[in-house]
């Protein structure tokens, strides 16, 4: 069994690792988001691992992308020192299929571990997502807003699929790169450009915007509503 570790912290790695490697399993240490999401588009693994830190502003990019997942049924299990239910919720809610807090013994990571594979099977998949009016459809790869169709590329629709999928978070430049062109920001930062800049154009309704996507540059993107009296919700409405 090859499991793919995202783990930034050494000594954790190497506890994570000594217990795989009494299991029987080899594990491939992945230092950074970028490397992990670039390798996942060459190669597949068993299971996934993540060890997740509550301030950290990875996190982001981390549940952007469990969230923007097509078709993928590699199990993942998120690692956390924090024992906050907000942050627990909010990983299974975005995808992730378990979540252990350490430090934690080496038996209940491998019992975990034996369990998500024992029961992989295809996951619930999000096929639609509602949003401000606007409806995205992977199956069909459509985009309207109010029933209204808004022509898009199939990258202006994977880059709009991932921000639709997590308003209200920023995404940043090497998670897009990672996830729609398998390239790193240095590589991909003058396309990223361009291409939000033409989705901002297509989502423009007539006179009063509805959504926009704002930018920071050392956060990357996120989408936004525009109404001053809207509530952006933490996560987009899936149909």
């Amino acid at each position: 069994m090859n499991i793919a570790c995202y783990i930034r912290n050494a000594a954790v790695f190497d506890q994570v690792r000594a217990a795989l490697v009494r299991a029987g399993f080899e594990s491939h240490h992945f230092p950074s988001e970028t490397v992990l999401l670039r390798s996942l588009r060459r190669r597949s693994f068993d299971l996934i691992l993540i060890d997740m830190a509550l301030a950290s502003k990875d996190n982001d990019s981390i549940l952007s992308w469990l969230n923007f997942r097509s078709g993928e049924r590699t199990p993942t299990l998120i690692l956390s020192t924090v024992r906050n239910a907000d942050l627990v919720a909010l990983a299974l809610d975005s995808g992730a299929d378990d979540f252990l807090v350490r430090p934690f013994e080496p038996v209940e990571l491998i019992a975990r571990i034996n369990a998500l594979l024992r029961r992989c099977s295809p996951p619930n998949v999000r096929r639609a997502i509602e949003f401000a009016g606007f409806s995205l459809n992977r199956d069909t790869v459509t985009f309207s807003y109010r029933g209204a169709p808004i022509g898009l590329t199939p990258r202006e629709f994977g880059m709009a699929w991932l921000f639709f999928s997590s308003p209200g978070v920023y995404i940043s430049r090497e998670t897009i790169g990672a996830v729609i062109w398998s390239a790193d920001s240095e590589i991909a930062g003058r396309t990223i450009e361009q291409h939000v800049y033409k989705l901002r154009k297509k989502l423009q309704i007539g006179d009063q915007p509805i959504v926009m996507i704002r930018t920071a540059y050392s956060q990357g993107y996120r989408l936004e509503l525009c109404a001053a009296n809207e509530t952006l919700p933490s996560a987009a409405l899936a149909g």
